[in-house]
């Protein structure tokens, strides 16, 4: 053998074998820590698939119930509901009427799995209007936004008496999170939280997702959504949430934003707020995309992912594969 200067130093030695590699693993990834997204279609009689998430429908209201005890028996703590209503107009009425599609939902997931998975409900006019933007638009199509934000009080109302646990706003309009808890407070939904989408950027990766609710968009969200080249502009508006009375604030897109999740982890630890990421439709669907042609390890991939938004800092990650991924990790 030749002579040579063996190395003291050997960090291999910790990746030996699989009971060693877990005991001094870094970042735990736990079913308790997935919310699952959910798509309610009014009047389907059952499952609608959706062609651009593979694995993905649009429920029925009985087939949703079923999913969401289904959640509960793997582990997973949350469920984001999303309604696709079968009439839009200027100002998204279904969302706040209590016989949409949406607040219908709530109800039935609550009374079908109580408190055993947290009900949260997607906050936003997009599902419902027939122009598919966020908020109500002015005389020249712009969004107004304050006009806006008396739509977001009055559906935050319908879905707390609905029996969502967590309102999600999720439309990028300034002030919004201030006025959904003081119109929640005022009506006595004292408990009711906020999981504020504060960093939530115009992403080419929400394709699938307008498919999953139908979207009627014209046009596209960037005069509300942020800019994919601003990191410090997340900073100021997580910090606007957290005054505003945000008990939770997420970041998305997730994995094309990374560096701003750990940014704003960061801050949140500093705010005592816990973060979530949204691991969204694109994310999914490339990760499907590639497992299919043979590319990649399907299982491998998945778990990969969301150790990577846990990594990065997310305390909570909504993902389409959060029951699956629930299941591997039991």
């Amino acid at each position: 053998m030749s002579d040579f200067e063996r190395p003291v130093v050997r960090p291999r030695r910790l990746r030996r074998t699989p009971a060693l590699r877990e005991l001094v693993a870094e970042t735990t990834l736990r079913p308790g820590q997935l919310v699952l997204p959910a798509f309610v279609r009014e009047g389907a009689s059952e499952p609608v698939p959706i062609s651009s998430m593979p694995g993905v429908v649009q429920h029925s209201r009985d087939s949703l119930r079923r999913a969401a005890v289904e959640a509960v028996e793997a582990g997973v703590r949350g469920l984001m509901l999303f309604g696709v209503p079968t009439t839009k107009d200027a100002v998204g009425s279904g969302a706040t009427d209590p016989d949409g599609i949406l607040n219908l939902a709530i109800a039935d997931v609550a009374a079908e799995v109580g408190d055993d998975l947290v009900v949260m409900s997607d906050l936003c006019l997009d599902e419902f209007t027939d122009h598919g933007h966020c908020g109500v638009l002015d005389e020249r199509g712009h969004i107004d936004n304050d006009a806006t934000l008396q739509r977001y009080a009055d559906m935050a109302l319908a879905q707390a008496e609905a029996g969502a646990a967590v309102v999600g706003p999720s439309g990028m309009m300034d002030g919004q999170v201030a006025v959904i808890r003081e119109a929640l407070d005022a009506a006595g939904h004292l408990d009711t939280a906020i999981l504020a989408y504060s960093a939530k950027y115009a992403s080419a990766f929400y394709g699938p997702f307008r498919e999953a609710v139908d979207s009627a968009l014209q046009g596209d969200r960037r005069t509300y959504q942020q800019d994919a080249r601003n990191a410090r502009e997340s900073v100021r508006e997580v910090l606007l949430d957290i005054d505003e009375g945000a008990d939770i604030v997420m970041v998305k897109p997730a994995l094309a934003y990374l560096d701003v999740l750990r940014r704003i982890a960061d801050l949140a630890a500093e705010q005592g707020v816990p973060v979530a990421a949204y691991n969204i439709s694109g994310e999914y669907s490339m990760v499907e995309a590639a497992a299919a042609q043979g590319w990649i390890e399907r299982e491998p991939a998945i778990l990969e992912t969301l150790t990577a938004i846990r990594r990065a800092g997310a305390d909570v990650i909504l993902t389409y594969w959060a029951v699956e991924a629930a299941r591997w990790l039991r």
